[in-house]
């Protein structure tokens, strides 16, 4: 697996849901809705559900083999 790509925030935290759509690891918030309610997405290793999980700076979110980590702006 490639390194996570760095993906800058503007705010302290973001949620997961808003992330994917952001780092493009994901088409639309419907999507997003589906492959986490389905188990598809891991957050720093662990498989997360709920899609208002507030990400900080450092977390590594993970899809289908691709990753992203949340940076600061």
């Amino acid at each position: 697996m490639s390194a996570p790509e760095d993906v800058p925030i503007r705010d302290e935290v973001i949620r997961l849901g808003q992330f994917l759509k952001l780092a493009n690891l994901i088409e639309s918030g419907a999507e997003g809705k589906e492959v986490i309610a389905d188990g598809h997405v891991t957050v720093n290793g662990d498989v997360e559900v709920r899609r208002g999980r507030q990400l900080r700076e450092g977390d590594v979110v993970e899809i289908g083999g691709m990753s992203a980590r949340v940076a600061r702006e």
